[in-house]
C-alpha cells in the first residue's frame, strides 16, 4: 500500500465536461493501482479500465495512464484516471483515493515536486502557469519557449561564463605575490564587458515579456461627457460601456481586457472628474483617482472643439509624478478637419473620433509605443517581477565590479553577488518561503 506521501487532485477545471481527470503522484503506486483498477497498466499506454470503489462496485469507466518514476511529470510514480467529467463522479474518485491513503494535493504541488525532483527548473515551473494564463498568442508562444527551457538556457549560459571568470579570479587570489599581468587585466575586463552586455540584453527581453504576461493597465480619465466610454467601446470593438448624452453616466470604474497590436491591455473607463453633484458621484470619482494611482498609462480624453481646458490641466496636475499619459482629443468629427489635421498627431497627443473610428489606428500605435513594446517581441521572455529584480541586481553588481580590477577581492565579491542573483531565477539558489509563494499561485492539480 502506498505511503502517506501520495497526493491526488482533480486536474480538469470545475464544472461538467466530456472528460474529467484525476491525477495521483507518489512513491510506489503499484498497490494503489491494483486497488482502484485491479491491475497495473502498461507503462505510458492508454488502458481502458473500471474505476472501483472499496466494495468492488464500479465508480466509472475510462482510461488509465501509468508513468513509473522517474520518467513522469513529477519524477515520482504518476497514475492518471480519465473518466467522465461529472463533478459527482470526480469527487467519488477523489474520496476513493483518500481511502487508499492519498491526500489532496496543495496548489501547484505536482509542479513543485517536478522542480524538487529536477524535472523542471524554477523558471520552467513558473512557465507552466504562464502557458495556462497567456492572454494573447504572442504571450502563449513566449511561455512555451520558456517552458521548453530557452529562458533557463540563456541564464545558465550567463552563469557558466560568470563561473569561469570567478574561477580565474579566485585562482589569481591564491597567489597574491604575483602581480596581475596587463594582458590578463584586459581579458578580464573584456569578459566582464561581455557579461554586462548579455545580462542587459536578457533584462530588456524580460521586461518586454512582462508586458505580454501581465498586460498594460490603461486608465481613461477626463471630464464628464468627453467620450471616454465611447472610446472604450471603439477599442473593445463592442458596446461594453453604457453611452448616453447625460454627463456622469459612468459612476464606477469599468475594466475591459483588449488586445492592441498583439499586446494585452486592461482598459479602465472611469467616472468623469468634476464638482460632485451627489454622494454616489463622489465615490465614483474617488475610485477614478484610485485607478489612476495604479495605472501604467493614463489617457486624458478631452474634446477637440474646446482643447485642453483649465479643468483638464487640474486633472493633469493631480497625476502621480512620473506617470505616463497621452492626451486624446476626441470628437474630431464635430470640428473642421483644417483645425485637426492628421499631422497634429505627435508624441503624447492624438486626435480621434470614437464615433467614426478616425485616428484609432494612430492611438493604437501610441499605446504600443507608450507600453515600451518593440516589434521584435517574438524573441522575448515572459519575465516575472522576481526575474527582473534578479537581473537588475546581477547587472548592478557587474557594473559595480567595473573598475575594481585593482582590488581583486572586491571584484570577486561583486561577481559572487551577480552569480547568486542569477541563481535565484532557475532555483539554483532559493528559499522555501519563495517556493511557497510561487507554487501557491498554481491551480489545484497542476
Amino acid at each position: 500500500m502506498p505511503n502517506a506521501d501520495v497526493i491526488a487532485a482533480i486536474a480538469t477545471p470545475p464544472g461538467r465536461g466530456g472528460i474529467g481527470i484525476v491525477r495521483i503522484s507518489g512513491n510506489g503506486l503499484q498497490e494503489f493501482s491494483r486497488a482502484i483498477i485491479s491491475r497495473i497498466p502498461e507503462t505510458r499506454v492508454a488502458t481502458r479500465a473500471e474505476f472501483l470503489a472499496g466494495d468492488g462496485s464500479v465508480i466509472d469507466t475510462g482510461i488509465a495512464l501509468y508513468f513509473p518514476a522517474p520518467a513522469s511529470y513529477t519524477g515520482e510514480d504518476v497514475l492518471e484516471l480519465q473518466g467522465h467529467g461529472g463533478p459527482v463522479i470526480l469527487q467519488m474518485l477523489i474520496r476513493r483515493c483518500i481511502e487508499l491513503g492519498a491526500r489532496i494535493a496543495e496548489p501547484g504541488e505536482f509542479t513543485r515536486r517536478a522542480f524538487l525532483n529536477d524535472k523542471l527548473d524554477l523558471a520552467q515551473a513558473e512557465a507552466v502557469v504562464d502557458v495556462i494564463e497567456a492572454a494573447s498568442e504572442s504571450a502563449a508562444r513566449c511561455a512555451v519557449r520558456s517552458l521548453k527551457g530557452e529562458f533557463s538556457g540563456e541564464i545558465n549560459a550567463i552563469n557558466s561564463d560568470l563561473l569561469a571568470l570567478r574561477t580565474w579570479i579566485e585562482a589569481t587570489l591564491d597567489f597574491p605575490e604575483e602581480d596581475l599581468e596587463e594582458a590578463d587585466r584586459r581579458e578580464m575586463a573584456m569578459r566582464l564587458g561581455g557579461l554586462k552586455q548579455v545580462v542587459s540584453r536578457t533584462l530588456s527581453k524580460s521586461q518586454q515579456g512582462s508586458i505580454l504576461r501581465a498586460g498594460l493597465n490603461v486608465v481613461l480619465v477626463g471630464k464628464p461627457n468627453v467620450g471616454k466610454s465611447s472610446l472604450l467601446n471603439r477599442l473593445a470593438r463592442e458596446d461594453v460601456a453604457i453611452v448616453t448624452s447625460i454627463p456622469g453616466t459612468t459612476r464606477d470604474a469599468l475594466r475591459q481586457a483588449i488586445q492592441v497590436r498583439g499586446i494585452p491591455i486592461n482598459v479602465i473607463d472611469t467616472a468623469g472628474l468634476r464638482e460632485a453633484s451627489d454622494e454616489v458621484e463622489v465615490i465614483g470619482m474617488q475610485r477614478t483617482w484610485q485607478s489612476i494611482g495604479k495605472a501604467d498609462l493614463v489617457m486624458l480624453v478631452v474634446e477637440a472643439a474646446t482643447g485642453v481646458t483649465a479643468a483638464d490641466r487640474a486633472i493633469l496636475a493631480g497625476f502621480p509624478e512620473g506617470l505616463s499619459h497621452i492626451t486624446v482629443f476626441n470628437k474630431i468629427d464635430l470640428v473642421s478637419t483644417a483645425s485637426t489635421p492628421a499631422t497634429q498627431n505627435s508624441d503624447g497627443v492624438i486626435f480621434v473620433s470614437a464615433k467614426t473610428g478616425e485616428g484609432i489606428d494612430a492611438l493604437q500605435v501610441a499605446l504600443e509605443k507608450a507600453s515600451g513594446w518593440q516589434a521584435s517581441g517574438e524573441d522575448v521572455f515572459l519575465g516575472r517581477e522576481r526575474h527582473i529584480v534578479a537581473l537588475k541586481s546581477a547587472l548592478g553588481a557587474l557594473e559595480a565590479a567595473d573598475g575594481l580590477l585593482d582590488h581583486l577581492e572586491l571584484f570577486a565579491e561583486e561577481l559572487r553577488v551577480a552569480h547568486k542573483s542569477l541563481g535565484t531565477i532557475t532555483g539554483e539558489v532559493t528559499a522555501d518561503d519563495l517556493l511557497g509563494e510561487i507554487f501557491s499561485s498554481f491551480c489545484i492539480g497542476k
